[in-house]
């Protein structure tokens, strides 16, 4: 199939399936977002970053875990692309490696709150009465803190690691996803296309999963989006505080940590790793903003 018929085929009035019917919307929505310059600017920097962190091990120029003292603190170089440390390790392959992990622990949030915060909202939204008044005085309650101290809270309770850092930040991330999937819910659960399948005989459950969760998806999607860069400045401030990433990590905010008492002087040691995570953050808040543009039928 050539680029033109394709492209004919993608945006054909009449979907011969419900199979071009989906393609056609997913292609609709690239050619809108990708009228917005900004959030494809997002899209590339979080790619990019994406691939540094997956190919890090090849694009890395030292090991990031090597110390060499003779050599600490060295300015940019060719040698030492955005210098050393003050362990005399490579930034640069630092930073790299730092990806995987700060990029890592945002994923596995993202992972871990996303369907859960879409269950919870869709089964609260949907049944209502005495479910949904106790699923949302338990959100309450989790929105009452912010985020960071509720999490140094539940860090303090644990080992400090990664692992701990990603558990807490996903008990404090997931309720606004449920509020918001509430919300749709209480939109359409009154909807003639679900009265049909509940008339059909289709059950609760089948009803939250199959029909009234795939509609909140989109929502959620911009939420999820929007939320990476607070995930990111969270995950780094953990690390900073030294209840995240334990050096040697070469996690972003533990790398900031281990070097603020150079930042008078040496300022790459510590500059670089706060460009990255400033990068992160607005990139993620650029794409946000295009696909809550594209997704969002209110924002039309």
């Amino acid at each position: 199939m050539s680029g033109s018929t394709l492209h004919d085929w993608l945006l054909s009035d009449a979907p011969a399936s419900r199979r071009q019917a989906a393609w056609a919307g997913r292609y609709q929505t690239w050619l809108a977002l990708r009228r917005n310059k900004l959030a494809l600017a997002g899209l590339f920097v979080a790619l990019t970053m994406l691939v540094v962190a997956l190919f890090a091990p090849l694009l890395a120029t030292h090991d990031p875990g090597v110390q060499n003292l003779g050599n600490r603190l060295q300015p940019p170089s060719a040698a030492h692309w955005l210098g050393t440390d003050e362990l005399g390790r490579d930034v640069w392959s630092r930073v790299a490696y730092g990806a995987r992990i700060t990029l890592g622990m945002v994923v596995a949030v993202v992972v871990l709150v996303a369907p859960i915060g879409l269950l919870v909202g869709c089964a609260a939204g949907y049944a209502g009465g005495w479910l949904d008044r106790i699923l949302m005085r338990v959100t309450d309650v989790f929105l009452a803190f912010p985020r960071l101290i509720l999490a140094l809270a539940f860090v303090a309770a644990m080992k400090p690691g990664v692992e701990s850092a990603v558990a807490a930040i996903a008990l404090t991330a997931w309720p606004p996803y449920a509020r918001l999937a509430r919300a749709e819910t209480l939109r359409i659960r009154d909807a003639d296309f679900i009265a049909a399948v509940r008339m059909l005989g289709a059950s609760p459950w089948r009803i939250v999963l199959r029909h009234v969760a795939p509609v909140c998806i989109p929502s959620v999607i911009v939420r999820v989006t929007l939320d990476m860069s607070s995930i990111v400045l969270t995950a780094a401030g953990l690390g900073f505080l030294g209840l995240g990433a334990q050096p040697p990590l070469p996690e972003w905010g533990t790398m900031i940590a281990t070097a603020r008492r150079f930042i008078l002087e040496q300022w790459w040691v510590a500059v670089i790793p706060g460009i990255a995570i400033f990068l992160a953050s607005l990139a993620f808040n650029l794409l946000g903003d295009g696909l809550r543009d594209v997704l969002d039928p209110k924002q039309r």
